[in-house]
């Protein structure tokens, strides 16, 4: 263990303890770690009576549980009620951040059987719930951001927009509270525990130019002021700390091509022009970006290239080619994005063993050889046809 990891293992009785003395609050009803019958009223066993791993005191077992991998969570919470207490406190996932322990997975849809989660780091798929949604919600459009522990997925029901929640701490899909303006087709990117989401189509097909920032702290959405331009079908991010958005459509037959900057001190956008000179138009699927290190990058449809942005001059540079073709579905169906330190690609192919989602990865830092890039085949999901619906990496 680090010196780092056993200075922040100070305190973790004391704190982990106001994590569980809230959720009995919430359970006093439920008999949750009762001492026992024979104790006048109903007292508590507190977290130093007895040990989380035996042979180890409780803070090197929590740091132990924090360095654990994430996709054991869901079994260690089944060894007994005090594990699943803090599974269930939410307490790991700040200890992780705390300690710098970071897992990357990939969250997409690319058949009807519904959303599945990806381990980079053990090639292991998972399956998650259903969403407990109405039909019409179900076989609509939908689209998708991950922000803290939580995966966002936005569509429509029957009656009006509605956003569904995955939540890792709880395991379970329950129903965000909606936007101040419901919208689709918007450009939204996320940072640590907060998203930004702008732009989009009211449910009367307005082109919105207003923008409403999401903490996953307290599940609220903020209005934040309007952009300079009304834009559709444009693609958002977070670069140095600032939000911005790119591309999309400001009426049924203009694109854009100046980008907008959001800075969340001063609460002001600025806008960018020629930030993104590839012309959208109404077929074409929004932006394919990713940052990296706060470095930009861009798939442009037409040539299957990979690009970089260059700050300074407000330019793009050509890098290499896509594994895959973007070309021949006008970007739909195709994922681009950041996993970490590296570039995600996640597109169908077609085999001998017939068609699969493959997830090919590179490296900025390993640099571009005689004009191409080492992409890397990283995992495969097999026989769920050749076209990515939803995709978002989540790193906790």
């Amino acid at each position: 263990m680090s010196k780092k990891q056993i200075r922040l293992c100070c305190n973790k009785n004391r704190v982990f303890s106001d994590y569980v003395v809230e959720e009995e609050k919430e359970e006093e009803d439920s008999g949750l770690l009762e001492m026992g019958s024979e104790r006048r009223g109903r007292q508590k066993v507190g977290l130093s009576d007895c040990l989380l791993l035996h042979g180890l005191n409780d803070d090197v077992a929590l740091t132990c549980l924090a360095l654990a991998s994430r996709s054991d969570y869901a079994s260690l919470s089944c060894l007994n009620t005090r594990f699943n207490s803090l599974m269930k406190s939410g307490y790991l996932y700040d200890l992780r951040k705390q300690l710098g322990v970071v897992e990357h997975w990939v969250y997409m849809v690319c058949d009807p059987r519904g959303w599945e989660a990806f381990d980079t780091r053990r090639n292991k798929w998972m399956r998650l719930p259903k969403i407990p949604c109405d039909e019409c919600f179900n076989h609509a459009d939908k689209e998708s951001l991950a922000v803290g522990s939580e995966l966002l997925v936005f569509g429509r029901e029957l009656l009006d927009f509605a956003i569904w929640k995955f939540s890792l701490i709880c395991q379970k899909w329950v129903k965000c509270e909606g936007m101040n303006r419901s919208r689709c087709l918007f450009g939204s990117g996320s940072l640590g525990s907060v998203a930004i989401i702008a732009g989009g189509s009211d449910r009367n097909g307005n082109i919105l130019k207003s923008a409403e920032l999401y903490d996953s702290k307290t599940g609220k959405w903020e209005m934040l002021p309007n952009m300079h331009s009304p834009r559709r079908l444009c693609s958002g991010f977070f670069m140095d700390g600032k939000f911005y958005v790119i591309g999309g459509m400001t009426s049924p037959t203009e694109s854009l091509t100046c980008g907008e900057e959001y800075d969340l001190t001063l609460r002001k956008w600025r806008k960018i022009e020629g930030m993104f000179p590839n012309v959208s138009r109404a077929a074409q699927a929004p932006p394919l970006v990713a940052v990296v290190d706060n470095q930009l990058y861009a798939v442009e449809y037409s040539t299957n290239m990979v690009k970089k942005y260059n700050k300074e001059k407000n330019s793009w540079d050509v890098l290499g080619r896509l594994p895959v073709r973007a070309d021949s579905s006008n970007g739909w169906g195709l994922a681009f994005k950041a996993c970490g330190k590296e570039l995600l690609v996640v597109g169908g192919q077609r085999g001998p063993e017939g068609e699969a989602i493959v997830l090919n990865s590179w490296s900025p830092n390993s640099g571009v050889r005689n004009g191409t890039l080492d992409w890397k085949v990283i995992g495969t999901k097999e026989h769920v046809g050749v076209f990515v619906y939803n995709c978002a990496v989540m790193g906790c």
